[in-house]
């Protein structure tokens, strides 16, 4: 606490002192595969619903913006601050379980494998995976992840409630039947509207896999992609290999037969794992290395010859999942599934030099890729709700195609750039959509604006009237959700150059504004006044990746108090002290959603605030 801002010392001590704030300084934050790095100011770890309260209560006194992670296992900069990070890895109990009926009732920030302990322990499981476990269960829910499967869509689809605490310290409950509206944001939230709390999960009885892998030639798979291909079993997913022209076809049934191990395989072995690694990091300096490579690892962990097969008979959970080798850069896009064999023919030709057979208008000379390219399923179409920001196809199966580059040692491999280039033109062209929790290069606000049409424009209304002031905003939700002029339109706020006090549609987000202190605009963009915005971004010489430093996006911040008469303008979190006090005393308890049908949102004990 020591070195702790004294103004934000002065704050805490008006608080009450038996809820623990464990917070620190000096934190390093860091995705997982260290491509991206901040330094926050404060690293909080809170244990309680009463300590993420105060936690949310001094930001807001204090002038701060709050960033929720838990294993930044997202490769992107979505995480990044130079603010408060709340990390909720101690915040983790299971609350409630009903064996019977597998309803389950968790804090937010259980991993993903340790629900799974917990739920052996009562016979249950997870009906659906993606390819890791180490997310926490918020973190999954909120930036859409999805498992191999035309029989099961997102993870969120067995969200049945969550409870979310929003930027003004109050705790509301939303499910399909309770603030309907809130509950489509929050099912893919990218940690912007509040601090999701609890989580309600439809759990399913414990079950076993028996799963098999093949070898077969590309051309094969593609034969198969209209007959059977993904039908074949519950759960279906592909490994293409490119410069060999082949792929690993991995398919699973839940079985009761008698476990049997897996053998274990070449890279999952210390010397296989260590050598790829390392024959990784020289193709860096001499990348037609690299289809050899490819020749050789793959054919020690698969096989060299179309038809070599291996299977095993595992726990469900131990089964979907994998290991994820390496740091690594991923760039996942979901297009209809039927346009899949033209989106492998595509990249096929270009990665194989054949440009103008590709019909990407980027050249492909020098460029060599990684291996392999994960090729998956989900059909989200029939979920009732659907996010709003669900990627998936709403009208059929997705296919998710992912181009994984490794940064051996954590370096970058060359000439990414241009390939993700090349990859994103063309799941643009195809009218796919980017997983949110990775690297995606060339999208724009407008691209995710024509992608999302009316969802997007109902998530940014909902998101800013829930939290009027940017709380949870930083660069990265401005850069591709927000826009550059989206704060004052959406959230009813007043303009620095027009203070009359005039009402903006929709009328619920101006109600929702009016009811905590406005957003503020600067001359080229409009900001919320807690928004954080990137200030500088620098090499990481020491670990690799990019550092990135935040500020915040309104320095200058003119704030209207409904209990005093003056206008005062701040430009320190000492000045804006306070003027919030008097703001915070009426709790900002109306939060309504985008549209009159969608009610006001009720707090925890399910109390209406109008």
């Amino acid at each position: 606490m020591s070195k702790m801002d004294p103004l934000i010392l002065k704050e805490l001590e008006l608080l009450d002192s038996a809820v623990p704030f464990r917070a620190s300084t000096g934190h390093h934050h860091h995705t997982w595969a260290k491509t991206f790095h901040s330094r926050p100011e404060l690293y909080i770890r809170p244990r309680s619903t009463a300590e993420i309260e105060k936690v949310v209560t001094l930001a807001r006194r204090c002038r701060r913006r709050l960033t929720t992670v838990g294993c930044a296992h997202s490769p992107s900069d979505l995480t990044c601050t130079s603010s408060w990070i709340v990390n909720l890895d101690d915040f983790k109990d299971v609350l409630a379980a009903d064996r019977n009926t597998g309803v389950v009732v968790m804090q937010s920030g259980i991993r993903l494998h340790q629900l799974r302990d917990k739920l052996r322990e009562l016979g249950l499981a997870m009906a659906n995976l993606g390819s890791i476990d180490s997310q926490s269960i918020a973190g999954a829910i909120a930036t859409g992840t999805h498992g191999s499967s035309l029989k099961h869509g997102l993870l969120s689809e067995s969200v049945l409630a969550l409870r979310i605490m929003l930027a003004n310290g109050r705790t509301v409950q939303c499910s399909r039947d309770q603030n309907h509206a809130l509950f489509r944001a929050a099912l893919v939230s990218l940690g912007a509207l509040g601090i999701v709390t609890e989580v309600t999960f439809q759990a399913v009885p414990s079950f076993d896999i028996e799963w098999q892998q093949t070898l077969q030639p590309l051309d094969q798979v593609l034969a198969a992609w209209d007959r059977d291909l993904w039908s074949q079993a519950e759960f279906v997913r592909v490994w293409w290999i490119p410069y060999a022209k082949r792929a690993v076809v991995w398919k699973a049934e839940k079985t009761r037969k008698a476990r049997r191990p897996a053998r274990l395989g070449w890279h999952s072995r210390l010397i296989g794992y260590h050598t790829y690694q390392t024959l990784l990091y020289v193709a860096r300096w001499m990348p037609p290395l690299l289809p050899a490579i490819e020749w050789l690892v793959f054919g020690m962990q698969y096989g060299f010859r179309d038809g070599a097969t291996t299977s095993a008979v595992e726990e469900g959970h131990a089964g979907l999942t994998m290991d994820c080798l390496y740091s690594q850069f991923v760039n996942e896009w979901a297009i209809p599934l039927d346009r899949g064999p033209e989106a492998i023919g595509r990249l096929s030709a270009w990665i194989h030099g054949d440009q103008e057979g590709s019909g990407i208008p980027i050249s492909c000379k020098g460029v060599y890729v990684h291996a392999p390219v994960e090729v998956r399923v989900t059909d989200s179409s029939g979920a009732s709700p659907r996010p709003n920001l669900d990627n998936t196809s709403d009208s059929g199966p997705t296919l998710l195609l992912n181009a994984t580059l490794y940064r051996p040692f954590h370096a970058d491999p060359p000439a990414y750039e241009r390939y993700y280039a090349a990859f994103e033109y063309l799941m643009k062209e195809l009218g796919g959509r980017p997983h949110w929790a990775k690297n995606f290069l060339t999208v724009t606000h407008d691209d995710i604006a024509r992608m999302y049409g009316d969802d997007l424009v109902d998530w940014v209304r909902f998101r800013n009237a829930v939290d009027p002031e940017g709380m949870f905003v930083g660069d990265w939700h401005r850069r591709y959700l927000l826009g550059g002029d989206g704060a004052l339109e959406e959230s009813g706020i007043e303009s620095e150059d027009d203070t009359s006090a005039s009402t903006i549609t929709p009328a619920t987000a101006a109600a929702a504004a009016a009811a905590s202190p406005a957003a503020t605009t600067n001359r080229t963009r409009n900001y919320f006044p807690l928004e954080e915005r990137e200030a500088s971004r620098s090499t990481n010489h020491k670990e690799g990746g990019v550092l990135v430093v935040g500020e915040l996006a309104t320095p200058r911040t003119r704030t209207r108090s409904r209990t005093r008469s003056s206008e005062t303008t701040s430009s320190t979190s000492e000045e804006s002290f306070s003027l919030l006090h008097p703001e915070e005393a009426e709790k900002s308890t109306l939060f309504v959603g985008p549209s009159s049908s969608a009610g006001a949102v009720q707090d925890r004990e399910g109390e209406s605030r109008e």
